[in-house]
């Protein structure tokens, strides 16, 4: 029973549940049909207002544009009214400057025609002169019985007559100021350099007397059968002259080298006072050796006093056996440091390089330490063994030019040439015999009368001038001028000498009358 009772109990809930779920469900459903409806009622409410203040906003918006377009036609037709109004301007000063073209236009032909007016009139008249002109070019030639090409050239030759005689007038003055100007200045640095250098004249001969203690001596020097004599002369290649000068024995060589270590050897074989083969050997061999250490002294000395620095040990040594080498009597060692000096003196004046005037002078004769042994003239000698030594192509062109052999390219060399120059001819340094001394004044004065117009020439002061006394009527003073240098050229390559020559041409011409 209890059981029915739950069961219909839970029926009755289940049947309550379906009820109340259906009863929702059609509440609900109810419920959102007329919400629904009154969406839709909205929605129409809306559109229609949409609809209405759409077609306001219409109207609104095409009275807008109306406006504007009523605006832009306005602007547009200011515009072009604009443009109208320039155009207008534009035109009118077009047509104006067409105006003033076409003006300018008839001024031009005007002008044209003008001109062409002038220019046939110029024509006219240019021809008027050239008829003018043939016909007194036809009577002066009738008169001075020249036609106009030889008037031409005698014009043209009149010119050049009177060109060369204003040019030679120039050039003689332009010469004359410079050389007094170059004269002047060397004169001073000559006189300046010889002013410092107060050098020692020194005369060499080929002869060497050697003083002895008794005359018993030269018998011991001659030795039995001339045995001491005869290896004496074979080891040192001297001649050794015994005559009747009392206590004195004469060594004769043109070898100084030789000669010198022959004295020495004689003078301690008397010192010694043992003389024979044996010893004599043994002195003539410590002789030399002595000899060799002086030339290198000697040589050492020279480089140091000039201050040439850094030489090769065999130029020091060439440099020593220049004491024993003499030229026209004078010592060529002396010569040489003279040379160095006055040449350094003289580049120091000019303000150029000292060290290496010095240097080539010193080395300038170098050639002549060998001479005697290798063939060929001192001065190629010299520059080959400075390159051989490694001396600087400046020092070896100083040295190939200090006698003219080639152009100086250098100052330098210049002055070692000046230099050399001025220490061979100073008065003393050298000897010159008389009969050479005249052929060479000879020389110089037939050289001269080689050329045409030439009356007499005169050789003075030593040779170092040469006066000229040419004909009047043959050279006149351009050619003057010209035969003066074709002499001087002449001298430079047909004669050697010391220095320079100063060529002299006198032309005079003298008119004599006598008073009755």
């Amino acid at each position: 029973m209890k059981e029915i009772t739950t069961l219909y109990s839970f029926i009755a809930i289940t049947l309550s549940l379906a009820v109340g779920l259906i009863a929702g469900y059609y509440g609900r459903r109810l419920i959102a049909e007329s919400r629904i409806g009154a969406a839709e009622d909205e929605v129409a409410r809306l559109l229609d207002e949409a609809a209405k203040e759409a077609e306001a906003r219409k109207k609104e918006i095409l009275l807008e544009a109306k406006d504007e377009v009523h605006r832009n036609r306005q602007e547009a037709e200011r515009d072009l009214r604009d443009r109208r109004k320039e155009l207008d301007r534009t035109e009118r000063r077009l047509i104006q400057k067409e105006e003033q073209l076409d003006k300018k236009t008839d001024n031009i032909e005007k002008k044209e025609q003008s001109l062409n007016d002038k220019v046939k009139d110029t024509e006219k008249t240019q021809a008027d002169l050239q008829l003018i002109l043939s016909q007194q070019l036809k009577e002066l030639e009738r008169l001075s019985g020249l036609s106009s090409e030889e008037a031409k050239d005698l014009l043209l030759y009149n010119i050049e007559q009177q060109m060369r005689q204003e040019t030679a007038v120039m050039i003689k003055s332009i010469e004359a100021e410079a050389k007094e100007e170059a004269n002047k200045r060397a004169k001073n640095v000559v006189t300046l350099a010889i002013q410092k250098c107060a050098a020692d004249v020194v005369s060499e001969t080929t002869v060497s007397v050697v003083a002895l203690p008794n005359d018993e001596m030269k018998g011991r020097i001659i030795g039995r059968e001339g045995r001491n004599i005869r290896t004496f002369e074979t080891l040192t290649g001297v001649d050794l002259i015994i005559d009747d000068t009392p206590e004195a024995v004469i060594l004769s060589s043109f070898d100084p080298i030789r000669r010198e270590v022959a004295r020495v050897a004689l003078g301690n074989l008397v010192s010694d006072g043992r003389i024979h083969p044996a010893r004599i050997e043994e002195m003539v061999e410590k002789a030399q050796k002595e000899i060799e250490q002086e030339l290198k002294d000697v040589g050492e000395q020279a480089a140091f006093e000039i201050g040439a620095h850094g030489l090769h040990p065999e130029l020091i040594k060439l440099l020593g056996r220049l004491k024993y080498r003499t030229s026209y009597g004078q010592n060529v060692l002396k010569h040489s440091i003279e040379v160095a000096y006055l040449a350094g003196i003289m580049a120091a004046e000019l303000n150029v390089d000292t060290i290496l005037a010095k240097r080539a002078g010193l080395l300038h004769d170098i050639g002549k330490a060998v001479d005697h042994e290798v063939a060929g003239p001192h001065v190629e000698i010299g520059v080959d063994l400075a390159k051989r030594y490694h001396e600087s192509k400046e020092v070896i062109h100083c040295i190939e030019a200090h006698h003219g052999d080639v152009e100086p390219q250098s100052i330098e060399a210049v002055l070692v040439q000046a230099a050399d120059a001025i220490s061979a001819s100073r008065p003393g340094a050298r000897r010159e015999s008389l009969e050479a001394y005249i052929k060479r004044l000879e020389k110089l004065e037939a050289v001269a009368e080689t050329f045409d117009g030439v009356d007499r020439s005169f050789a003075i002061q030593a040779g170092r001038e040469i006066r000229i006394i040419v004909k009047p009527e043959e050279i006149d003073d351009l050619d003057a001028i010209n035969l003066t240098r074709n002499i001087a050229a002449k001298i430079e390559e047909t004669l050697d000498y010391p220095g320079q020559i100063k060529v002299v041409v006198i032309r005079e011409t003298r008119a004599v009358e006598y008073a009755k």
